[in-house]
């Protein structure tokens, strides 16, 4: 009798966890919840450079909208990707806390073009970090701990006179500016974080600072130190108009700065990157680790078209994949449709704008100060045991901090190089860089391998 074979049945390939969709309602509250996590993060650079180029209430809301939608087209990108770009990762994308300093030295100096001179500056950043995505591998050993602590731990001092400035009121011209009402608003906000961030667990902890702004401004609305303007005034629906702040002008000064800040940028997505690969199980290889920077860059590149400012990793959010198990890219991407939803709504965009400056700076000085920490933690890594790594840290971060300390310093000098010098962030990068090839690499004896920088924003 003729035997018959058994026709082989094709076993279909199991979804790598990353690759998986879950039900609707999952995946909404999943991702509603990464939204939650890096809101305030996207939110609060806007905020600082709005009003430090001289925008009005209104208009920094428009702003902020603006940032939530080009936070959700980046994280677009990122996660589902076309060709050879984007990671394809649970990877989330805001505007970088990094360029916040450089961009309001640029402003300082260009008056009503300050925007279109900053939005300038970070498409030709953008522009260079794309094409530099493939070789970007090759430079981040200029990068290591010593030098990305040292920024990182910039960003955060840089950025802590925000914040004071923020819980004395933020008008210095206005009569209750520093005033105990005022500083005591601050405190009892700075309070009321610290408290929810100890004394709640896993995702609340994750959003004590979220938290925080709302019951301190719960608190302030009866002291009659909320201002509802913006919020009446926004629409309920609304498209973040391109170029609304008129073309991008190109100013040497202020792309060498925002390049200076790009590469940063670049160097601690690589370190989110690495770090998110092995939280997901799924190891980053050259071309995920090249997809992931062309997501950063081309995002960046894209959002000032609509008003938006630099993207970068948040990781914070990697921090909520690790802790949530939920390891679907697809959830992050329905937190970018959010995200855009949000930019689309100025209503909602402009409910920030209902927390009191004071409220502000007591949260601010958490999170720009957790930001400094960040760095700190870093620096740890970076073999301080070394005589000479420690003494580019003293030195670079001496550089650093003198426009922040001696605001007035570089009084004497061109305006162009204002620019770069006015910025605590760009001096003190260039002299880590310098020091670390002068010490490290010219000459030196081949040491061994330093750990990778810790993710931060």
């Amino acid at each position: 009798m003729p035997r018959f074979r058994k026709a082989a049945v094709a076993v279909p390939e199991e979804k790598h966890p990353v690759d998986e969709t879950l039900p609707p309602l999952k995946m909404f509250t999943s991702g509603l919840q990464h939204v939650a996590a890096m809101y305030a993060g996207v939110v609060a650079p806007p905020m600082i450079v709005g009003p430090a180029v001289g925008l009005s209430a209104t208009e920094t809301a428009f702003l902020m909208g603006a940032s939530l939608f080009t936070a959700g087209l980046a994280t677009l990108l990122q996660t589902l990707g076309f060709w050879r770009i984007g990671a394809r990762l649970p990877f989330v994308n805001g505007v970088s806390f990094a360029g916040v300093t450089p961009m309001i030295a640029i402003g300082k100096d260009q008056g009503a073009d300050a925007l279109p001179v900053i939005f300038g500056a970070i498409v030709a950043a953008g522009l260079l970090g794309f094409f530099a995505a493939p070789y970007f591998g090759k430079l981040v050993r200029f990068f290591p701990p010593v030098v990305t602590g040292t920024v990182i731990t910039l960003i955060g001092v840089s950025l802590l006179p925000v914040a004071f400035n923020w819980s004395q009121g933020g008008n210095r011209t206005a009569a209750d500016y520093g005033s105990m009402q005022n500083i005591g608003m601050a405190a009892l906000t700075l309070g009321i974080v610290l408290v929810l961030r100890r004394v709640l667990r896993g995702f609340l902890q994750q959003i004590a600072i979220l938290l925080g702004l709302v019951a301190g401004t719960l608190v302030a609305i009866p002291l009659g130190m909320t201002d509802f303007d913006a919020f009446r005034s926004a629409a309920w629906v609304g498209f973040p108009t391109p170029l609304h702040f008129g073309a991008p002008q190109f100013h040497l000064a202020a792309v060498v700065s925002m390049c200076i800040v790009m590469l940063v940028c670049m160097t601690e997505s690589t370190a989110d990157i690495l770090a998110l690969g092995r939280i997901v199980d799924r190891p980053a290889d050259a071309r995920t680790i090249e997809g992931g920077l062309r997501a950063d860059t081309l995002g960046s590149a894209l959002s000032p078209l609509f008003n938006g400012f630099m993207c970068s990793a948040f990781a914070q959010n990697i921090g909520l994949v690790a802790m949530t198990k939920v390891r679907s890219r697809f959830v992050v991407a329905a937190g970018g449709g959010i995200l855009i939803l949000l930019g689309l709504c100025p209503k909602a965009a402009s409910v920030i704008a209902l927390v009191p400056l004071p409220v502000l700076g007591g949260a601010g000085i958490v999170l720009f100060g957790s930001v400094a920490a960040s760095g700190i933690q870093t620096l740890a890594g970076a073999a301080m045991e070394r005589g000479e790594n420690a003494l580019i840290v003293a030195a670079s971060v001496g550089v650093g901090l003198i426009p922040i300390a001696a605001p007035e310093f570089y009084h004497a000098f061109p305006k162009d190089l204002l620019v770069v010098l006015d910025s605590g962030i760009s001096t003190g990068c260039l002299a880590a860089i310098g020091l670390n090839l002068a010490f490290n690499h010219l000459g030196a004896r081949k040491a061994a391998p330093a750990p990778d920088p810790v993710p931060v924003h």
